[in-house]
């Protein structure tokens, strides 16, 4: 659509289908347009082919303080148009609260003093609106493509009406993240449970009207023993098995239901819980899973099922229970109080012998959980870590590591067991005596009264004990099981309650970067050491740099990386990229803008286009194959026996180092990245494989900007600048011959690096004959 006032609002970006006028309605109105401070302006180049509707999304964002990246918007199934779902998830994606809605024309007199609201057209485009005036009955409209100069346009409802059928999405900044990020607990828990309202309250009434029949079996029991046995009536009796049939039939329906409202809130929780433990789990700082074994992390994050499961499944049931209790109690009373209080004294001394037991079994269930934790890790160690192992023989030292730690949870798992099993021994005759004593007891009372009269509540009261008696018992062992399940929680909040990386996802900037960075009096010190890992260095480089970085082993080099990737932030100093504060700038944005190589590069199972493309899942085989080119990758790719969907195992068996780093960089270089980090990226390849990639580094630094970690000087000769670090401190950033000549320590690892080079020309000279 194309709100056109006869200025260059008309214009249309190159590639667009053309638009559809909508008449203004009016002159320069009074209905709010976007002042509030907004800048409507598109920061995108007027030849880039931008849709409308990412423009308009755009320029809301803006209004709120968030630069909303195109490059990261994921379309629906290759739809040409973008859909209102695929631009929400981009907006929340991007940190912002976001709704696609439907709205009505009174909905929209509603937003005079709002923020914009996206209006998506029905041919394909968008529009924003910035006000509304109530009172002359139209709205302010703005095209996304107009210039930033140009007024909004007024339109009516009938104008609208003709190109928009109400489709349309409301935006805001996030209002902070304490509710986003609440801290893992049991209560958090049950509010994720009592989420669940509506099924939960079915479940109620479905359990309130379970424990109401269980009732009429009872009491039919009871009329039949005392009016028709007692006046040989047969039609009673058949009135009676009528009734019978129909509850039994109801009961069946009711405990389907219930059962399956069960499951249903089950599923759902369980959904839920593992979208929050994996948004938690993957936003936890790199620092910790450096510092803590895979195969705990594992176990620990696991235990949060054994949570959920107790809740959703032990603890409902048993209240549930206690529901069928509260109903059952007060018939109990008033067919036969004595047996009524047998019962409940039998469940009070259950509950005391269990809660005498519970101390010592959470002592014993602490040195479980840490046994449980160390076996976990050494399994996780040792299939992470199978290529070594395999490779040095350690079968052996693995497999009695694995003895040990299998029989350490064995033996405390075994002293659980023997202490849980007393309380079971204690309760196991008092739980009989629940049933064979109120027998007993209630034949007695029976036999005294010469009546008879309670041989029928006797029946029915035996009936309804068993349905009181097992959640009694029930409730009792819960507090013995909660202990489990408290332990179990404690673990997986160790892992899901660590402090998260700050990602500054609604108020973060999200600049577009060129390139240079700054350094100005940085100091960092890892947690736990005493020396600082970088002393007060400052440096500036301009974009475009090719900037490498030498020193000793510990000298600081992969921490500056470190730093500007965001990993650490526990600095001081200042740490600039393109004049704007590194910590100010939103996290994902950041990395997203950076391209990283590793020594080491992680390659996920799929097809060799699925790993260049990841994380990118809008971008085609073209741009898969313009990467590969770049990074050298293209002349192995092309011989593999699929080509660009040749499959990658785990761990990559079938490609060579040199292969994986040339795909690890056509990775990193997908995107086009401003900033190009590569940590010891050729330091494990082969001579051919490196040469090859160090051909390419001149081509793939052109209009980057490049940082190089690495320990071979001969690879950083074409760098426009060599940074040299010692112990945490810069001392010279030059060009090669420069630091040749002033830097001592450069020199030092030259010679070094280049002595076989010196000592092959002395002996040259040596075999050269003198002339005569």
């Amino acid at each position: 659509m194309d709100i056109s006032d006869g200025h260059t609002a008309g214009q249309t970006w190159p590639g667009r289908p053309p638009a559809t006028p909508v008449a203004q309605a009016g002159g320069e109105g009074n209905g709010g347009g976007v002042g509030n401070g907004m800048s409507m302006g598109s920061e995108a180049p007027r030849t880039g082919p931008i849709h409308p509707r990412l423009l308009a999304m755009m320029m809301a964002g803006r209004y709120y303080g968030l630069e909303l990246d195109p490059i990261e918007y994921r379309g629906e199934g290759g739809e040409p148009v973008p859909t209102a779902a695929a631009l929400s998830a981009w907006a929340q994606t991007a940190g912002m609260w976001s709704r696609a809605v439907r709205l009505r024309w009174r909905h929209l007199m509603g937003f005079q003093d709002t923020g914009p609201v996206v209006l998506l057209f029905n041919d394909g485009t968008a529009g924003l609106l910035t006000g509304a005036n109530a009172e002359h009955k139209i709205v302010m409209i703005r095209d996304p493509r107009a210039p930033e100069a140009d007024p909004a346009v007024q339109v009516d409802e009938m104008r609208l009406s003709e190109v928009w059928s109400g489709e349309a999405i409301l935006l805001r900044a996030q209002r902070g993240h304490a509710d986003a990020d609440p801290p893992f607990t049991l209560r958090w828990l049950f509010g994720l449970v009592g989420q669940e309202g509506g099924a939960l309250r079915d479940l109620f009434i479905a359990s309130i009207a379970l424990s109401t029949l269980t009732i009429f079996p009872a009491m039919i029991v009871m009329t039949v023993i005392d009016k028709v046995m007692t006046h040989h009536s047969y039609s009673t009796l058949a009135l009676v098995s009528v009734i019978l049939a129909i509850m039994i039939l109801f009961e069946t329906l009711l405990g389907h239901a219930r059962r399956l409202i069960i499951l249903v809130v089950g599923v759902r929780v369980d959904a839920k819980l593992n979208l929050h433990v994996f948004n938690r789990l993957i936003r936890l700082p790199l620092d910790y899973f450096e510092r803590h074994p895979a195969g705990e992390t594992m176990y620990k994050v696991t235990q949060v099922h054994q949570v959920r499961q107790f809740i959703t499944g032990k603890l409902m049931a048993t209240f549930l229970d206690l529901i069928t209790l509260a109903v059952l109690m007060p018939i109990l009373f008033w067919l036969n109080a004595t047996l009524a209080w047998i019962v409940m004294v039998c469940a009070a001394l259950i509950m005391l012998i269990i809660v005498a037991y519970l101390r010592p079994i959470r002592m014993i269930f602490g040195r479980v959980v840490k046994a449980e934790t160390d076996k976990s890790a050494a399994l996780g160690e040792t299939i992470f870590g199978i290529k070594t192992v395999k490779s040095l023989a350690l079968e052996p030292q693995r497999k009695a590591l694995w003895d040990e730690r299998v029989a350490e949870a064995g033996k405390w798992r075994l002293a659980l067991g023997k202490l849980s099993n007393w309380p079971q021994t204690l309760v196991t005759p008092i739980e009989r005596f629940m049933w064979v004593g109120i027998v007993m007891v209630g034949a007695y009372m029976a036999l005294s009264d010469e009546s008879g009269a309670q041989i029928g509540s006797l029946f029915a009261f035996m009936m309804l004990s068993q349905r009181v008696s097992t959640p009694l018992v029930s409730f009792a062992r819960l507090m013995e099981e909660w202990e489990e399940v408290g332990g179990a929680m404690g673990q997986a909040a160790d892992v899901l309650n660590r402090p998260l990386e700050i990602d500054n996802a609604g108020t973060g900037v999200r600049p577009k970067f060129s390139g240079a960075v700054a350094f100005e009096d940085v100091t960092f010190t890892y947690p736990g050491t005493k020396l600082p890992a970088l002393n007060k260095i400052t440096f500036d480089i301009p974009a475009g740099t090719m900037l490498g970085l030498v020193g000793r082993s510990g000298s600081g080099k992969s921490t500056i990386t470190r730093l500007l990737q965001g990993i650490n932030r526990e600095y001081s100093g200042f740490l600039k990229i393109d004049g704007a504060d590194l910590r100010a700038i939103n996290l994902r944005h950041l990395r997203s803008s950076f391209g990283v190589v590793l020594q080491e590069n992680f390659l996920f199972r799929g097809s060799i286009r699925d790993n260049i493309l990841a994380g990118r899942p809008g971008l085609t085989l073209d741009d898969a194959i313009r990467a590969a080119r770049l990074a050298g990758a293209e002349e192995f790719i092309e011989r593999m026996p699929n080509g660009y969907d040749t499959y990658i195992e785990e761990g990559s068996p079938n490609l060579s180092g040199g292969q994986r780093q040339r795909l690890a960089i056509a990775r990193a270089v997908i995107t086009d990245p401003r900033i190009l980090i590569l940590d010891e990226a050729t330091s494990a390849l082969d001579p051919e494989s490196e040469a090859l990639v160090n051909a390419n580094l001149l081509r793939i630094a052109r209009g980057r900007t490049m940082l190089i970690v690495s320990h071979r000087l001969s690879s950083l000769v074409d760098c426009d600048l060599i940074m040299v670090l010692d112990r945490g401190q810069l001392l010279d950033i030059a060009p090669h011959d420069v630091l040749l000549e002033r830097c001592s320590v450069y020199r030092q690892l030259w010679a070094q690096q280049n002595r076989h080079m010196e000592n092959q020309g002395a002996r040259n000279a040596a075999l050269t004959p003198p002339r005569v």
